[in-house]
């Protein structure tokens, strides 16, 4: 497996004006708009991703625990897939 590590975290999803806000407590700039909750969710990952990959690049971690995938790992993710 080329990347198996996976980093758990929470993220925080708001209502606003133009559709929807999603934050990553305790990521400075890990924030991201949708016009759906999904689009908001899927693009404040992409950012943590992005601050994730510029952190490694310069020996820095996000200071959440990673945990390695190993054969019978699981991992339980909880996401919205609507909004009623």
């Amino acid at each position: 497996m080329k990347d198996d590590r996976a980093i758990y975290l929470s993220l925080v999803l708001e209502a606003n004006d133009d559709g929807y806000l999603a934050s990553a407590p305790g990521i400075q700039g890990a924030f991201a708009e949708g016009d759906t909750v999904e689009e908001a969710l899927f693009n404040c990952v992409d950012v943590v991703k992005l601050i994730a990959a510029y952190r490694a690049e310069r020996g820095e971690s996000l200071g959440f625990a990673a945990f390695r995938f190993a054969p019978g790992t699981q991992l339980a993710v909880a996401m919205p897939v609507g909004v009623a």
